[in-house]
């Protein structure tokens, strides 16, 4: 009997007993988290998914943006689209041209150029050619463009310009010599 009053005076010891607290409120915790999910999981509605519409719409033709005012800056431009059960066949967009952009070939259309060529001395035109950069909103633009300007004054060489600074360097010396 005496090892039966030995484990129970060991029973009743307060670190034993503050263990055993902690234990069971740990467990309690435990369950009640797991309580906690379970309803949250049983609390949400399956939804059903989406049913994905095939249309029978088309895909979006655009026109030009046509500038509000002038050849550039905030314009619109039209779409349309076919289909029997469409709801929007026609719909009009915001757009912009950038002013900065040549207009010769299509406001749309940005072209990279190369550097001017020579003068054409028969035509007293000089041409460049560009390759298309970047167009807008799926512009018809051309590849590749050339275009051609005047020629203006033809410029003197440098070589000429660089004989001169030898003349002055050379009055310099000789009237430093004297």
């Amino acid at each position: 009997m005496g090892s039966k009053r030995e484990f129970t005076l060991r029973m009743q010891t307060p670190q034993y007993l503050q263990q055993r607290r902690k234990f069971a409120a740990a467990f309690l915790a435990f369950i009640f988290i797991l309580a906690a999910v379970d309803t949250a999981e049983a609390g949400k509605k399956e939804k059903p998914e989406k049913k994905v519409k095939k249309s029978d719409c088309g895909e979006w033709q655009w026109s030009v943006c046509v500038p509000t005012s002038g050849d550039c800056g905030l314009g619109t431009r039209e779409g349309t689209r076919t289909g029997a059960e469409c709801k929007q066949t026609m719909k009009t967009q915001r757009c912009k041209i950038p002013c900065n952009w040549k207009k010769q070939f299509g406001a749309e259309c940005k072209y990279q150029f190369q550097a001017w060529g020579e003068c054409d001395l028969n035509t007293a035109l000089k041409t460049r050619t560009g390759s298309l950069k970047r167009a807008l909103h799926n512009a018809d633009c051309q590849k590749t463009v050339t275009i051609s300007k005047p020629c203006g004054k033809l410029t003197k060489s440098k070589p000429q310009a660089e004989s001169k600074k030898k003349k002055k360097e050379g009055k310099k010396q000789e009237k430093m010599l004297d």
